[in-house]
């Protein structure tokens, strides 16, 4: 029996509505959430992204200030726009978008970001936080596959959850967003012995790594539900994932696609991120 879809695209959709009817909310109360996305250089996905990302938040009702930067910018030039931003009290989430050219120190640069802006969640406060079981901001793309997985299967507590992937962007915080869930969570890597044993044990398997349709239908546990980061581009143009998805659906019990799985959750939980940390900074009790 084929595994059932799990619709990323209409779970994203309610999610910016639920958004937009939180800002609306706390815009009754005098905030208005703003988000600032800086980007540097002119590369046409990056541009891309950011022009989707500025239409989300006109639709939700949330602020976009836009900074462009030449790709040459200094450290230094980089480092004071977002000093800039952290000081400006109508930017309550600031994103870098990645990648930053080479000469530019990139953990520098998010670091300099006041973690209480850091909508991204790449800041080191936010990860330790995330490690330590405090409260904090998430990087969107896990916090996006913890709702897709909660809303597939309800209660997650005791199942063995294993990620492809050791990445601070998705493998690590999934790991502690799942641990925090009492999953039992196993992390593989370039390095693992026996990939494939490994994740034939997951009943939830993440596959975050960057490789096109790298998990074969041999590796997936029957019934499991298999939540898939990837997005390839091939040679003739075709998106895919990390996981070859016809036989791994005829496997799992219920599987994202690429594209309309993972993808649009990532900018729903960016203005979801937002929102929440417009609320943490004045006080307003977050909506959602």
């Amino acid at each position: 029996m084929a595994a059932s879809r799990i619709d990323g695209k209409a779970f994203a959709a309610s999610l910016r509505a639920q958004v937009a009817e939180g800002v609306a909310t706390v815009k009754q109360r005098g905030l208005t959430p703003g988000l600032a996305v800086v980007l540097v250089g002119d590369d046409a996905a990056s541009h891309v992204y950011v022009n989707s990302k500025k239409k989300a938040c006109a639709e939700a009702g949330i602020a976009s200030f836009e900074t462009l930067l030449p790709a040459n910018v200094s450290q230094e030039a980089l480092l004071a726009e977002i000093t800039r931003l952290n000081n400006d009290a109508a930017v309550h989430g600031i994103l870098v978008q990645l990648p930053l050219p080479h000469h530019t120190d990139a953990q520098a640069i998010i670091n300099a970001i006041d973690p209480a802006k850091d909508v991204d969640g790449f800041h080191v406060v936010n990860a330790g936080k995330l490690a330590v079981g405090q409260d904090g901001l998430v990087p969107c793309t896990p916090l996006g596959c913890l709702l897709l997985l909660r809303d597939q299967l309800g209660r997650l507590a005791g199942k063995h959850a294993v990620i492809i992937g050791r990445s601070n962007i998705v493998g690590k915080p999934m790991a502690q967003l799942l641990l925090r869930e009492s999953c039992t969570v196993t992390v593989c890597h370039s390095k693992t012995v026996d990939l494939a044993a490994e994740t034939r044990r997951a009943d939830i398997l993440v596959a975050a790594i960057g490789q096109p349709n790298f998990v074969k239908g041999d590796w997936v546990k029957p019934g499991a539900t298999v939540i898939d980061v990837g997005i390839n581009r091939l040679s003739d143009g075709k998106l895919v994932g990390d996981v070859d998805f016809t036989p791994v659906s005829e496997v799992a019990g219920a599987i994202t696609p690429v594209p309309g799985g993972v993808g649009p959750m990532t900018i729903a939980c960016l203005l979801r991120n937002t929102l929440q940390a417009a609320c943490a900074s004045a006080g307003v009790a977050f909506p959602l």
